[in-house]
């Protein structure tokens, strides 16, 4: 098969998240098994228009809020003319309106709904086109079968308009070879992790008070054990400036940048990951952490009540009560039979998913479209 997939990002663009992970995992299979992918998506500084990463030929015009306008004149100028199979609209939020200008077969890829994360990351004015834009996707793609990655974002789409029996879940893959437990990494005092993007939605803020009520409740020589570490891409000068405003400079460090190596490193030493996000499309990198044999503690929020097994592989505490955070990472960390079952349980339940049959299985539900 020919198959167009775009998507706002590649997954070398130094924003890139779970989406791109998403494309490349699967991507690369395919062209492994061998059809021919060609990934449209947005620029950013210092990359090249085209090239091939992977097997997968790479085209970036636009920036992050101009792409979708780069991708229908593209396509109707240049791409139109090739015999394309099949069309993959990844949607992040704003839609590509494939519909509205693609005639060949097309399915539709949405792993959440940003919804009220539009007013918090962009301008108003912004955030009001995207949210706009967003609720237009019953209307625009009434005919287009989706895919998404959890039952919670399924039951969305099903809220948002989308017919039941038009959207298939495909779950994310982990990377085994790459996330694995490393008992001889473990840190050997409670040492709790955050990774991945710093995002106003993720409520990375929450993660710092509820360490700090916990830090709060130990005593002086446990409380110099006791670590934090917040990492990923993105702005920290107002996090550090919280952290030493509730008096916890000492006990947390931020890691900017970390290769892939570092990654699985970090979430292999942590004891505990802990996650505040407003809504996730699946969880990937709690996903990770538990593949990692390192339990999770978050809020019960679509996506992450998909991806973490409440009870069994971390807790999942009531939306914004930062206290029951807080507890719940207590529990957890002094607590050495449950965290041990814990993390045992999380690894046995990671293993369930991996890209080899996340491909396999959107690869079938492409087929069944077509």
């Amino acid at each position: 098969m020919q198959i167009l997939w775009f998507n706002w990002r590649c997954w070398h663009n130094p924003q890139a998240g779970g989406a791109e992970t998403h494309v490349k995992e699967i991507a690369t299979r395919w062209v492994k098994l061998g059809h021919d992918v060609t990934l449209f998506c947005g620029k950013y500084e210092g990359c090249r228009e085209r090239e091939r990463l992977d097997g997968i030929e790479v085209i970036r015009k636009g920036s992050p809020y101009t792409v979708y306008l780069y991708a229908a004149n593209e396509y109707l100028r240049h791409l139109k003319k090739r015999t394309y199979d099949l069309i993959i609209d990844d949607i992040n939020g704003v839609p590509f309106f494939t519909p509205l200008y693609v005639r060949r077969p097309k399915i539709a890829i949405l792993h959440h709904l940003v919804g009220d994360i539009f007013f918090k990351e962009i301008s108003f004015e912004k955030a009001i086109l995207g949210y706009a834009a967003e609720r237009s996707v019953p209307l625009v793609y009434h005919d287009t079968p989706f895919a998404t990655v959890s039952n919670s974002t399924k039951e969305e789409l099903m809220r948002l308009g989308i017919a039941k029996s038009r959207i298939r879940v495909v779950h994310n893959g982990i990377d085994h070879n790459l996330f694995k437990p490393n008992p001889l990494n473990k840190s050997p005092y409670p040492h709790v992790i955050y990774f991945g993007r710093i995002k106003q939605y993720k409520n990375i803020d929450h993660v710092l008070k509820a360490f700090t009520i916990l830090v709060n409740r130990l005593r002086n020589e446990e409380r110099k054990r006791i670590k934090l570490t917040i990492a990923g891409r993105g702005e920290y000068e107002e996090l550090r400036k919280l952290a030493r405003g509730l008096g916890i400079s000492d006990n947390t460090e931020f890691v900017e940048e970390t290769s892939d190596s570092e990654k699985v490193s970090l979430l292999q030493n942590a004891r505990l990951y802990v996650t505040a996000s407003m809504r996730e499309g699946w969880g990937l990198t709690a996903m990770e952490a538990m593949a990692c044999g390192t339990p999770v503690v978050g809020y019960n929020v679509p996506g992450l009540r998909d991806s973490v097994v409440d009870g069994k592989t971390g807790f999942l505490v009531r939306y914004g009560d930062i206290q029951r955070l807080a507890d719940a990472m207590s529990r957890v960390l002094y607590a050495t039979t449950l965290e041990n079952r814990f993390s045992k349980n999380a690894h046995e339940w990671a293993l369930n998913f991996t890209w080899d049959r996340t491909a396999e299985e959107f690869l079938e539900f492409v087929e069944a479209c077509l």
